[in-house]
């Protein structure tokens, strides 16, 4: 097959290490993989995979845009030089773009959902989901049945996947603990890796952190990743006169060294289609601690492979991360847990071989 991926960007993030995957799995199988997209900082990690990248302006959020246009003309061409005969789009911009460019090539048009939408009248009226729709979750399948009305037939759960050679705890145990290279001090580590949206938490956290410092005075949160909360949340840390605790990192290119300086992972969100940091986490046999809400359901056992707690609950954050702490067994049998059931569940291969399989649906 020679196979179409459109995103946004390639920065750090959820969709690119998902493309990224996908690309060296179809690639592995012998498939031909393209991307289109503005660019970004792991463009090298995608040629070096072997795919190859198509330049298109689409860094925008506007479902009616320039940038669309521009890049139907550019895709238009490339894909009847190509012969691509499957378009996988990974944004709402992307999935008009690819609804386009399907009406005009012929290609068979294939979408992920990532997450949940707001039910906007626009996006309701004109879908522009593809043939076939991926949702990361059982959640996410919802999501768009009851709220967008997609049709059942269309939509196929394919839980996102990793490589959980890659995310090891004998990696871990290797690099640990390198906290000289984030700033950290000695004693504990709570971490959390995502982008700084309210949507994400980071505020329960913060808040959390203030109660766990009661008891454990040298305990740090380290916060890696970069977003438009950024200066609210510093402030808040402030506030509470706990800013010395608390570590923002914009970015770690290479996420199991953060993950290597932590004794907990948190993932306290509103909504989540699923948590791929969170799988990364687990993976490596993390003890995590998230909100009983989306997909973190489908990843975390309460009790037996991770704690849940309610979202937006500050206190009960607190205090299961604090009981975490106090028990080192406890984490270790958690951890081990975790990094089996991502095992048998949520690995990369059993990702590309169930996303080729709506490909070839799609084919016929």
């Amino acid at each position: 097959m020679n196979i179409l991926y459109i995103t946004n960007h390639l920065n750090i993030g959820g969709i690119t290490s998902y493309v990224l995957t996908l690309s060296r799995g179809f690639i592995a199988k012998g498939h031909r993989v393209y991307i289109a997209s503005s660019g970004g900082e792991l463009l090298p990690n995608f040629l070096e995979a072997h795919v190859e990248f198509i330049k298109i302006p689409i860094r925008t959020k506007q479902e009616i845009s320039p940038a669309i246009l521009f890049s139907y003309l550019k895709l238009k061409k490339a894909i009847k030089k190509h012969n691509i005969e499957i378009i996988h789009a990974h944004s709402r911009t992307t999935q008009v773009l690819a609804f386009l460019l399907q009406k005009q090539t012929g290609a068979h048009f294939i979408s992920t959902c990532h997450g949940f939408f707001k039910p906007r009248i626009f996006r309701r009226a004109f879908g522009c989901w593809g043939e076939k729709v991926i949702a990361i979750s059982e959640q996410v399948r919802e999501h768009l049945l009851c709220d967008f009305s997609v049709a059942p037939g269309k939509v196929t759960v394919v839980n996102n996947g990793i490589d959980v050679r890659r995310f090891s705890p004998d990696y871990l145990k290797e690099i640990k603990r390198p906290g000289s290279g984030f700033g950290l001090k000695s004693g504990p580590v709570i971490g959390i890796v995502a982008r700084l949206s309210d949507v994400k938490g980071h505020i329960y956290l913060i808040r959390a952190m203030k109660i766990i410092i009661e008891t454990f005075p040298h305990a740090q949160l380290l916060s890696v990743g970069e977003g438009k909360m950024k200066q609210e949340l510093k402030t808040l840390a402030e506030d509470l006169n706990i800013k010395e605790s608390i570590l923002f990192i914009p970015e770690a290119k290479d996420t199991r060294e953060a993950l290597a300086s932590m004794d907990v992972f948190v993932m306290p969100s509103l909504k989540e289609g699923l948590g791929l940091a969170l799988m990364e986490a687990m993976s490596s046999g993390l003890a995590v601690v998230g909100s009983d809400v989306g997909g973190i359901r489908t990843l975390i056992a309460d009790g037996q492979s991770g704690i849940l707690v309610q979202s937006q609950d500050s206190l009960g954050l607190a205090s299961a991360i604090s009981a975490l702490l106090q028990d080192p067994q406890r984490r270790e049998m958690l951890g081990r847990n975790a990094r089996n059931f991502i095992a048998a569940n949520f690995s990369q291969e059993k990702m590309i071989d169930e996303t080729e399989r709506v490909y070839r649906e799609c084919l016929g």
